[in-house]
């Protein structure tokens, strides 16, 4: 049964919450008054009856600052619930709510059907969360990161941030990264490392190395830097025979046997990369710093909530980024509707490196790009997370 808290004194939106709840979502709503927040989030615990619930509704009548307060400590102590900002939206709050990990900000005037829909989609996202957080296959293997490297369009560096991860996480996980290109089409992956493969994903999904995951790695690409590549089709007809099920079945072996697992993925949503993404731990987004780049992943993003298929570990990096583009990170922010976790200012140095097929976290470079794509790579290194930078959608900004 779903459960809801909403912390709020105003008797009106409370029974329209409750004419939401009454229907198809089946929940109880516990309600508490706003004075409880003086006490600190211990104090709040403490009313609560039971366990966290999956939603919980800040507002209306509760002032924002401790809103704020209050939602970050959930955020940090109890991350599968879903967190609802009843305020008049400015771009200012949404971005402050953004940060504290509140997952919709919405006005008091909100109608029920709407109210319904939104807290539907609040415990469909708290569950989802919670599939994420619960323990490995009882086999005792415990499955690797699935990381899907995205854009909705093309041209925004997407290869080069997801070479550069796969080159950075090797030092995390000396032998334990595969990347996989599944632009099945026009994958650049071998001319961005400089390998000459003997094999290609083609050769993976068909025949003995799709049931046995020793064949598998036979197939697989060794870099110097000590990852492991699947690229692309050698020709682009190649792919009419890969369908999205040899896409899962493929991931999914792969997790089974490396702790990284890369995916660079197509532009756009196709069927290959609807079917990374139900496998997909973490989605890392790239944006270049023009406006159909952003609108384009303000899109993606839309439509990825209404299919359920965002990963619970999100990623979102600024590409190309330069103060005299006309536009900022915070608009960019605003537009797309979560936090940039990585910026990568505008460099010189990535595309000398792409053409010579050197990521350059394999050349240790010192210069600002550098320095963001190694922001992106320690938020996956597992000491990074334990030394209590666990907030996997804070911004990292790069001057």
């Amino acid at each position: 049964m779903s459960r809801f808290v909403a912390i709020t004194a105003v008797r009106d939106f409370e029974g329209r919450v409750r004419q939401a709840i009454s229907g198809a979502l089946h929940g109880e709503l516990q309600t508490l008054s706003p004075d409880v927040l003086k006490g600190g989030p211990d104090d709040v615990f403490k009313q609560l009856n039971g366990a966290p619930p999956e939603v919980l509704i800040l507002g209306p009548g509760v002032a924002p600052d401790d809103a704020l307060k209050l939602a970050t400590v959930f955020d940090l102590q109890f991350p599968e619930v879903s967190l609802l900002l009843v305020a008049e939206p400015s771009p200012e709050l949404v971005l402050r709510a953004m940060h504290s990990g509140i997952r919709d900000v919405v006005t008091s005037e909100i109608g029920v059907n709407d109210l319904r829909v939104l807290l539907e989609r609040s415990c469909l996202a708290s569950a989802s969360r919670r599939r994420g957080m619960s323990a490995a296959p009882e086999s005792g293997q415990e499955r690797g990161r699935v990381i899907a490297v995205m854009s909705p369009k093309g041209g925004v560096g997407k290869t080069t941030v997801a070479t550069n991860l796969a080159i950075g996480l090797g030092k995390v996980a000396p032998m334990g990264v595969v990347i996989v290109d599944l632009d099945l089409q026009f994958g650049d992956v071998a001319t961005g490392l400089l390998l000459e493969p003997e094999h290609s994903i083609s050769d993976a999904v068909h025949g003995a190395a799709a049931q046995d995951s020793m064949v598998l790695k036979a197939y697989l690409t060794v870099h110097p830097a000590g990852i492991y590549a699947l690229c692309a089709p050698r020709t682009p007809a190649e792919s009419d025979f890969i369908t999205a099920e040899h896409v899962g079945r493929l991931i999914n072996q792969l997790a089974s046997e490396f702790k990284y697992v890369v995916v660079d993925t197509a532009p756009g949503l196709g069927e290959h990369v609807l079917a990374t993404l139900e496998q997909a731990t973490d989605g890392v987004w790239v944006c270049g710093m023009d406006v159909p780049s952003v609108r384009g992943l303000h899109k993606c993003f839309a439509v990825l909530r209404e299919l359920q298929l965002l990963p619970q570990g999100r990623h979102t990096v600024l590409n190309f980024a330069d103060r005299k583009s006309g536009i900022t990170v915070q608009d960019v922010e605003a537009t797309i509707g979560v936090p940039i976790d990585a910026v990568i200012p505008r460099s010189r140095t990535l595309p000398f490196s792409t053409n010579r097929g050197v990521p350059v976290l394999q050349s240790n470079s010192r210069e600002p790009a550098s320095k963001g794509l190694k922001k992106l790579v320690e938020r996956f290194d597992p000491q990074w997370v334990a030394a209590g930078h666990h907030k996997l959608h804070r911004r990292v900004v790069v001057s």
